[in-house]
């Protein structure tokens, strides 16, 4: 074997490790980074789960809050809805004439 087939031979194996030593901390950061991503994934769910119990929450707090009205509301709410209907008779008279 030659000097210069030498030097290459050399060159070459030097490459081949160096690629070898990048491909070995690629690998090792590829974990890292799945490892993230799985606890970002936890995190999320974990954020969407809460997001459904107060929403849940919200939806039972605003049932209650409408099933607690006094009387007086319901009477007004009743008289309101009774004049939005009297109001749209009205209108359904002018445009039947």
């Amino acid at each position: 074997m030659t000097d210069e087939q030498q030097k290459q031979l050399t060159n070459f194996e030097t490459r081949v490790r160096h690629l070898m030593m990048l491909c070995e901390t690629l690998q090792k950061e590829n974990v890292q980074m799945a490892k993230t991503l799985d606890g970002q994934e936890a995190a999320l769910n974990k954020a969407k789960e809460n997001i459904r119990e107060l929403t849940t929450k919200y939806e039972n707090l605003k049932l209650a809050k409408f099933l607690s009205r006094d009387q007086n509301d319901v009477k007004k709410a009743q008289r309101r809805v009774s004049g939005l209907v009297r109001d749209i008779d009205r209108c359904i008279a002018l445009i039947n004439e």
